[in-house]
């Protein structure tokens, strides 16, 4: 653990003690990391600098980032009673602290009970679409790959399936190719489909066990089925979750929200800004997006790049795409 004081303060710097308690070495030595790889993890992310002695922590950056240097150390010491910090761990405790309305943690009430762990929603934007995905009957998440749309609504969906709010899990997909034709893919129909929804899979998987859902599969209680085949369903009971929904036609959109039974649940996640559908046709998630805007009983949770949860050089790859997308559009006539 460091123990040399930091150089003194430049006048724009602000300088911050942090006492964490109790004073108990092998706890400090779990919240520093090997090496201190967790220290440099956060002064890295923060721009801080932070030197300690013991439980007491000295750290040096701007009133920000100190602010919220100390938010992440007193979650991350907190932490260090029931479990062993690793770099992961860190990265997801300065996402969910990354404004200054997150210092404090979600409350359990917000905790998505799924049958193998608790999933927390990390962050404003997280934190809202759990509770939509609760209390609304239809709830759109948008926005980039890594902000968690797909895993929060289906731990929502094996949540809703514990409790008994609903009979059965739905999940969908169009099979919409990226340069290859499904017919062309070896295999039955189910074969097919698979690599496609692969992403849910894990999720359940992670979530319930691979032999409960496997188990649940053969029952019928979870269904995994491309979009194409929901056409002349109606789907009562159910928690439906529509993934990869920027590759939807407005059409194919319509049809799967007319889908939707009595006493079911649905979330629709996509990312509009990765669309695989031919030039020039319009996703139906943009024009659900501006069809359903005002509809009653519909909630729309826009996420962004801040909201990454994944490794952290994936939020700066999806904030360039962003700035590289709208110069693109300024420069369009």
């Amino acid at each position: 653990m460091r123990a040399s004081p930091l150089p003194e303060a430049t006048a724009a710097e602000r300088v911050l003690d942090v006492v964490l308690a109790p004073d108990d070495h092998e706890r400090m030595a779990n919240l520093c990391g090997q090496f201190d790889e967790h220290i440099r993890q956060i002064e890295e992310r923060l721009d801080l600098r932070i030197s300690n002695r013991g439980n007491r922590f000295e750290l040096a950056g701007s009133e920000a980032a100190t602010a919220r240097g100390e938010r992440v150390l007193r979650a991350l010491f907190a932490a260090t009673g029931s479990e062993q910090l690793d770099p992961e761990r860190v990265h997801m405790t300065l996402v969910e602290h990354a404004h200054p309305e997150n210092a404090a943690a979600p409350s359990d009430e917000l905790v998505l009970h799924a049958r193998r762990r608790d999933v927390r929603p990390r962050g404003p934007n997280q934190i809202a679409y759990v509770r939509s995905l609760r209390q609304r009957d239809l709830t759109f998440g948008i926005g980039p790959a890594g902000t968690g749309k797909t895993y929060l609504a289906v731990a929502a969906a094996v949540e809703a399936l514990s409790a008994d709010a609903v009979r059965r899990i739905v999940l969908v997909r169009p099979a919409v190719e990226a340069g290859e034709r499904l017919g062309f893919l070896p295999g039955d129909m189910s074969q097919k489909i698979d690599p496609y929804l692969r992403p849910m899979y894990d999720a359940l998987y992670e979530m319930m066990g691979f032999d409960r859902v496997g188990k649940l599969i053969d029952r019928h209680v979870i269904e995994v089925a491309p979009l194409a085949f929901m056409r002349g369903r109606s789907l009562n009971g159910a928690y439906v979750i529509l993934d990869e929904a920027q590759n939807t036609t407005p059409e194919q959109m319509k049809m799967f929200l007319t889908r939707i039974g009595f006493g079911s649940r649905a979330a629709v996640t996509g990312d509009v800004t990765q669309t695989d559908l031919p030039r020039g046709e319009l996703s139906g998630l943009n024009h659900a997006s501006r069809v359903l805007g005002d509809v009653a009983g519909v909630a729309f949770v826009h996420f962004g790049p801040k909201d990454v949860v994944r490794h952290p050089l994936v939020q700066r790859i999806v904030a360039a795409y962003a700035v590289d997308e709208k110069k693109r559009r300024d420069r369009e006539p």
